[in-house]
């Protein structure tokens, strides 16, 4: 019943500039309403927990030039949490691998931030077949966040 609701109210949906763009860009897969699990043990300003598990709901697009994925809880309005290009040097306190279980990404938020400490992980559950993941550029990538990305995955409101 879940599931249909999201779709019925478009939550976990690609907004529609943000298909339009990636339309542009040659897609090579694309998952809208994918269930997203996010965990999160340590202490960031405003919270602290240990072993924290939450479930929502996003899209993942990979396309020719870039990775996307986006958190939803509103019909369309979503939230990046990743859009990196495949180009893009590979270093940074965030890593995300692309497996045919879906997209992990692990974000080591002390790094992130000095007054944060522990993990945070988002895993995008859905199939990705080993054809679409031969035609990938690189199924590992490595960037950098701003503080307020730890903070808005975790639910607490950023305040530098």
């Amino acid at each position: 019943m879940a599931v249909f609701l999201r779709k019925l109210l478009r939550i976990g949906g690609l907004p529609a500039e943000l298909r339009a763009e990636v339309e542009a860009e040659g897609i090579i897969y694309i998952a809208e309403y994918v269930p997203v699990t996010r965990r999160f043990s340590g202490k960031i300003p405003g919270k602290r927990a240990h072993g924290n598990v939450a479930s929502y709901v996003g899209a993942l697009v990979l396309t020719n030039q870039r990775i996307l994925g986006t958190l939803s809880t509103v019909p369309k309005l979503a939230g990046r949490t990743i859009d990196q290009p495949w180009s893009t040097t590979q270093s940074g306190t965030v890593t995300a691998d692309i497996s045919e279980t879906g997209l992990h990404i692990d974000v080591n938020i002390s790094a992130v931030d000095p007054r944060c400490e522990g993990q945070l992980s988002l895993h995008y559950k859905t199939p990705i077949a080993p054809e679409v993941l031969a035609r990938l550029p690189r199924r590992s990538l490595a960037f950098d966040v701003p503080p307020e990305y730890v903070f808005r995955a975790v639910g607490v409101p950023y305040h530098p």
